[in-house]
C-alpha cells in the first residue's frame, strides 16, 4: 500500500534534525499506525539494549491502538523476533545482536506519573497524548535522558486552551518539534464510504474536532444532535420480542439532595432503549429517603426480572444495600468527556432510543450543557444541573466495549 505525504514524512522524521514530533488531527487519519511502526524502526535501528515507553491513556488502550496492530505487520514478523508479555506489559524486540525493551504506560489520571518514575529510556511514543495529565507526560519525558532520544506525540483535538496545544503544538518551533496536521484524507487507506460513514458518526464540537481537526472550545447544548423523532419511539413502537431479545441493565444515577434517577436499558446489540424511567426529588418533596427506602424503590421498579444494575460510583452506601439484597451491582465508570463523546456518537448514529414515556430524559438532551466558562480555562465539563438522566446513561454507555464505537 502507497504512503500519503504526511505518513512518509513521519517515516522520514527520525533522520532529521527535529527532537520531536506532534501528530494532531481527525480520527481514522492514518497517523498512529505510521507513528508506530516509525517508533519500532528507528528504535532498532538506532539502539541496543535500551528500553522505550509506549503510552496511552490506559494499557488497554496501548495495546489495541499500537501493540495489536504493530505485531501484525507481516515485515516486523519476518525481520524480528518480537515478544509481548502481557502480564508484565512489556514487548522484548531482536534482531541479530540487537535487543530492546518496550515498556507499556497507562496515563490515566494524577497519579499515574509515578508508574514511570526511576525508568531511564531512549524515546517515548505518547499515544492520545491530549487525554493524558500533564503530570504524567512530562514525568515520561523527564526519563528520556540517553543521548539522541526523540519525543513522539499524537492526539486528535481537543479545547484550544489544552496545556498541549498550549505549550506543544503553538509552541512547536520553539520545542524544535516537527508539527504535522492530519484529516482523514490523508490516510489512503480509507475509501469514500469509510470516509462518509466517519461523516456522520459526529456533531457541534465533536464533527469539528474528530473529523475537521479542529482545536475548538465546547459551548452550547451537548447533545445537539438529538433528534425528537429519530431518537424517540412510543411504547406501541416498542419491539414486541425485547424483553428477551435484548440485554436489560439499570443504571442509577444517586442523589440525596439532587435526584434519585433510574434508567431501564434494553441493548440487543444494534439498538441501545431507555425504555422506563423513575425519578425521586427529595427537594421538590421535601423529604430525603433512606438507602434502605431507595433500595425499596429499586427492588420495585426492577420487579420479577432481575439484571445487571450500574450505579454511580460515588454511592457507596446504596451500592452496598443493594449487594446486601442480592443485586448484581457494577459501579460505574464516571469519565465524563469520554462518556459524552461515546454517547453522542450513539445519539448521532439513531443506536440510542428513548421511549416517548422517559419525559425527564428526553427534556435533560435538551438543557445538557457545556459549562463556558471552565471551556475559557481550558476544562471540558458539562454545567452540573438538570443532568440526571444524562450521568446514568452515560455510566451504561461507559460500560460497553470499544467496538461499539466504531
Amino acid at each position: 500500500m502507497a504512503f500519503s505525504e504526511k505518513q512518509r514524512q513521519i517515516l522520514k522524521f527520525p533522520y532529521t534534525h527535529y527532537d520531536a514530533l506532534i501528530c494532531d488531527g481527525a480520527v481514522r487519519s492514518g497517523k498512529t499506525s505510521i507513528m508506530s511502526l516509525s517508533f519500532f524502526l528507528w528504535a532498532m535501528g538506532n539502539f541496543n539494549n535500551h528500553a522505550f515507553a509506549m503510552c496511552g491513556k490506559s494499557v488497554g488502550a496501548v495495546e489495541r491502538n499500537i501493540v495489536m496492530p504493530l505485531l501484525s505487520i507481516v515485515y516486523l514478523k519476518d525481520n524480528f523476533d518480537i515478544r509481548y508479555n502481557r502480564g508484565d506489559h512489556v514487548i522484548t524486540a531482536r534482531r541479530g545482536n540487537v535487543e530492546n525493551r518496550f515498556y507499556l504506560f497507562g496515563g490515566k489520571d494524577e497519579s499515574s506519573y509515578t508508574l514511570i518514575q526511576g525508568i531511564t529510556l531512549a524515546g517515548v511514543l505518547l499515544d492520545e497524548v491530549a487525554l493524558m495529565p500533564r503530570s504524567f507526560v512530562e514525568q515520561a519525558l523527564a526519563r528520556c535522558s540517553v543521548s539522541g532520544s526523540k519525543l513522539w506525540f499524537n492526539c486528535n483535538p481537543e479545547n484550544p486552551m489544552h496545556w498541549f496545544n498550549q505549550e506543544w503544538i503553538i509552541k512547536a518551533d520553539e520545542k524544535n518539534a516537527m508539527h504535522l496536521h492530519f484529516l482523514m484524507s490523508d490516510n489512503p487507506a480509507l475509501d469514500d464510504k469509510t470516509r462518509e460513514r466517519y461523516n456522520r458518526m459526529y456533531s457541534g464540537v465533536f464533527y469539528q474536532r474528530y473529523i475537521l481537526g479542529q482545536w475548538v472550545i465546547s459551548d452550547g447544548v451537548i447533545y445537539d444532535m438529538f433528534d425528537q423523532t429519530e431518537n424517540i419511539y412510543r411504547p406501541d413502537e416498542r419491539p414486541v420480542d425485547m424483553e428477551w431479545s435484548s440485554t436489560r441493565t439499570i443504571a442509577v444515577d444517586y442523589g440525596t439532595t439532587n435526584p434519585m434517577r433510574f434508567l431501564d436499558i434494553y441493548d440487543n446489540g444494534e439498538y441501545i432503549r431507555v425504555d422506563r424511567e423513575y425519578s425521586w426529588d427529595s427537594r421538590k418533596e421535601h423529604r430525603q429517603k433512606t438507602d434502605k427506602e431507595n433500595a425499596d424503590d429499586f427492588m420495585k421498579f426492577m420487579g420479577k426480572n432481575w439484571c445487571a444494575v450500574i450505579v454511580d460510583p460515588s454511592a457507596a452506601s446504596f451500592i452496598a444495600e443493594l449487594r446486601s439484597r442480592g443485586v448484581y451491582v457494577m459501579p460505574a465508570d464516571n469519565d465524563v468527556i469520554d462518556g459524552i463523546r461515546k454517547t453522542a456518537s450513539l445519539i448521532q448514529r439513531r443506536v440510542i432510543k428513548v421511549c416517548s414515556e422517559c419525559t425527564d430524559c428526553i427534556n435533560e438532551t435538551g438543557v445538557y450543557m457545556w459549562d463556558d466558562k471552565a471551556a475559557l480555562r481550558g476544562e471540558e465539563k458539562p454545567i452540573k444541573q438538570q443532568d440526571h438522566s444524562m450521568d446514568a446513561l452515560r455510566y451504561y454507555i461507559n460500560s460497553l466495549p470499544a467496538w461499539r464505537f466504531e
